[in-house]
C-alpha cells in the first residue's frame, strides 16, 4: 500500500510538472533545462515504471518543442512528402549549439537506454519518435544530425542483434521507429542519394518484411514475425552506405562511419530504480563516490514539485534580470550627457588605481630586517633591509 501511495505521489508530481512545461515558453534551452534540473529529469527516465518513463519523455518534448511541431509527429509513419506536415523550422541558434554540446551525449544515451526497455508500449515509441524529430528540427546543426543518424542506426542494431532478449513486438517497433525517423530526416537533409537509399530500403520492406514498418506495427492488431533472425541484408539501413552518400555531400564521413556506443555512467550500470526518491538518492550517491570531498558534501535536497517549478522560474528570473541590466547600460550610454559618463568612468578608474596602489604597496614592501628595527631621525621605528648575502644566521641554521 505504501509503495502504491509513493507511486501515485510521483505521478502527481510529474503530471504537475508536465502542466508547467506545456505552458512554458523559453527560446534558450540552457535556461529552460539547466543542468541540475535536466540531470534529475533524465535519471527518472531510466526507472522501471513505464508510466513514469512516459511522463518524463512528454515533459522533455514539451520543453524542446518551441514551434508547435509536436502534434505533427503524433503518428509514426513513413510519409513520402514531408512538405504536407508544414513544419516550422528555424536555424539552430548559438545557444542551442552550446546546449547540445553540453548535453547532447547525455540525451542520446538516455534515448538509447529507453529503447532497450522491455515494457515499452506504442506510446513510448511515439514519444521517442517525437523527441528524435524535435531535436532534429529545434536543436540540430550538422554535427547533431550526424549523431542522431548514428544513434538510430545503433537502435536498429539493438533490434537486430537482440542481446537484451526483447519481444518480437519490441524488436519490430524499433525497426519501424528507425525507418520512420530516417525517412523524415533524409527529406530534411535534401541529399538525393541519401533519400534514395532510405526509399529503397523502405520499398524492400514493404515487399519482403512489412512488419518492420510503422504502418504494420503501430496499429491495434500489429502484424509481427517470429523469423526476425533470418532477415536479409536488403531490409536494413547500412551505416557504410549512409556514410558514403552523406560524406559525398560534405557531411563528416569519419564520424558517420563510427558506430554509436553510449558512454554508460555508474548510475546507468546500477540496477533500475523503482521511485523518484531512489533515483535522486542514487544520483547523489554516485556523485559523492566520485568526489574527493564526499565527506564534506551537503546532504541532497529533497525533490518536490515546488523544487522543480522553482528551478524553472528562477532561471527565467535570472535571464530577465540580466536582460534588464543590459538595457539600462545601453540606455545610459545613449541618453546620459558626455560629462556624466566621463565622470563615472573617471571615478571607476580612480578607484581601480587606488586598489592597485594598495596591492603594490603590500606586495613590493621590503622585508623586515633580521636584525630588528632601527629608529629613524624622528623617533619612528623603521624597517631596514639587509641584503641576503650580508645576513648573519645562527650556526644551527647553516646547511
Amino acid at each position: 500500500a505504501r509503495e502504491n501511495r509513493n507511486r501515485l505521489t510521483q505521478i502527481m508530481l510529474l503530471k504537475s510538472l508536465l502542466q508547467v512545461s506545456v505552458g512554458f515558453q523559453c527560446s534558450n534551452m540552457l535556461t529552460a533545462l539547466p543542468s541540475a534540473f535536466l540531470d534529475r529529469l533524465l535519471s527518472a527516465a531510466l526507472m522501471e515504471d513505464a508510466e513514469i518513463r512516459l511522463f518524463v519523455l512528454e515533459i522533455l518534448i514539451s520543453f524542446i518543442d518551441r514551434h508547435g511541431n509536436r502534434q505533427k509527429f503524433s503518428t509514426i509513419s513513413t510519409i513520402s512528402d514531408i512538405s504536407v506536415l508544414k513544419l516550422k523550422v528555424d536555424k539552430c541558434s548559438r545557444q542551442d549549439t552550446v546546449f547540445m554540446k553540453k548535453h547532447g551525449q547525455q540525451l542520446y544515451r538516455h534515448i538509447y537506454l529507453i529503447c532497450k526497455e522491455e515494457n515499452n508500449v506504442q506510446a513510448h515509441y511515439e514519444a521517442l519518435y517525437s523527441m528524435l524529430m524535435l531535436i532534429s528540427i529545434e536543436l540540430a546543426n550538422e554535427e547533431v544530425m550526424v549523431d542522431l543518424i548514428r544513434l538510430v542506426l545503433a537502435v536498429q542494431e539493438i533490434a537486430q542483434i537482440n542481446e537484451d532478449n526483447l519481444t518480437a513486438y519490441n524488436r519490430c517497433a524499433l525497426f519501424a521507429l528507425g525507418a520512420a525517423y530516417l525517412n523524415l530526416i533524409s527529406q530534411l537533409t535534401t541529399v538525393p542519394t541519401f533519400c534514395q537509399h532510405i526509399h529503397e530500403v523502405i520499398q524492400m520492406r514493404q515487399k519482403e518484411a512489412p512488419y518492420l514498418l510503422p504502418e504494420d506495427v503501430f496499429v491495434e492488431r500489429p502484424r509481427l514475425s517470429k523469423s526476425l533472425d533470418r532477415l536479409g541484408p536488403e531490409v536494413f539501413f547500412w551505416q557504410s552506405k549512409i556514410s558514403e552518400v552523406l560524406g559525398g555531400s560534405g557531411y563528416n564521413s569519419d564520424r558517420l562511419s563510427t558506430p554509436y556506443i553510449p558512454q554508460l555512467t555508474d548510475e546507468d550500470r546500477l540496477s533500475k530504480r523503482k521511485s523518484i526518491g531512489e533515483t535522486i538518492s542514487l544520483q547523489v550517491e554516485v556523485e559523492s563516490r566520485n568526489s574527493p570531498e564526499r565527506e564534506q558534501r551537503a546532504p541532497a535536497e529533497e525533490i518536490t514539485y515546488e523544487t522543480l517549478k522553482k528551478a524553472i522560474v528562477d532561471s527565467v528570473a535570472v535571464e530577465e534580470q540580466e536582460r534588464e541590466r543590459r538595457r539600462q547600460v545601453v540606455e545610459k550610454f545613449q541618453k546620459a550627457p558626455f560629462e556624466e559618463i566621463a565622470a563615472h568612468c573617471g571615478a571607476r578608474a580612480t578607484l581601480l588605481q587606488s586598489k592597485l596602489n594598495q596591492i603594490f604597496e603590500i606586495t613590493i614592501r621590503p622585508p623586515p630586517s633580521p636584525s630588528g628595527t632601527i629608529t629613524a631621525a624622528y623617533g619612528q621605528p623603521q624597517n631596514h633591509s639587509i641584503p641576503v648575502y650580508e645576513m648573519k644566521f645562527p650556526d644551527l641554521c647553516v646547511y
